[in-house]
């Protein structure tokens, strides 16, 4: 449990990594091949993923403010041996994710932690990232996986 307190927003997403052209025309549809398209993860802890994410927006969306969706499960669902991530997933298509202010969703970070606390702290860190303009940039332009992990590491530097 200790290694999370210590594990950076660009590590969970080096080890999450970042996805482009994900498929679908509906929110479930675009979470379910993204989590498809996880590496780590066996058959039976896709479709728990996938429910447990579906189940969290059957209560309410996880669509945020400009074009930004934060899907997640409603509790932390790993194992003491698997390892927190974060995934940043570019639609193909916009899907209606029923964002507060109307906006089409253009990146979703997929956010699955070991703890409360943890996912507590990766929400406030991408909320904050977002805030950026030169973050904001960089993933409404959907640059490289590179970029994004760079500017990441660059912004978690000053908040040590």
């Amino acid at each position: 449990m200790n290694n999370e307190k210590n594990e950076s927003l660009a590590q969970l997403l080096k080890r999450g990594r970042i996805y482009y052209n994900v498929p679908g025309s509906s929110q479930k549809e675009v979470i379910s091949n993204l989590i498809d398209m996880l590496p780590e993860l066996s058959g039976e802890k896709r479709k728990a993923l996938l429910k447990a994410v579906m189940e969290r927006e059957a209560i309410m969306s996880t669509g945020v403010e400009n074009g930004i969706a934060l899907p997640h499960p409603r509790t932390p669902m790993l194992d003491e041996n698997e390892n927190p991530f974060i995934s940043i997933a570019f639609p193909a298509k916009s899907p209606d994710w029923q964002t507060p202010d109307g906006s089409e969703v253009h990146t979703i970070f997929l956010i699955v932690s070991k703890s409360p606390k943890q996912h507590l702290g990766v929400l406030s860190k991408i909320n904050f990232l977002c805030q950026q303009e030169e973050f904001f940039k960089l993933i409404s332009a959907q640059t490289s996986e590179n970029s994004i992990i760079s500017a990441i590491e660059e912004m978690e530097k000053n908040w040590e």
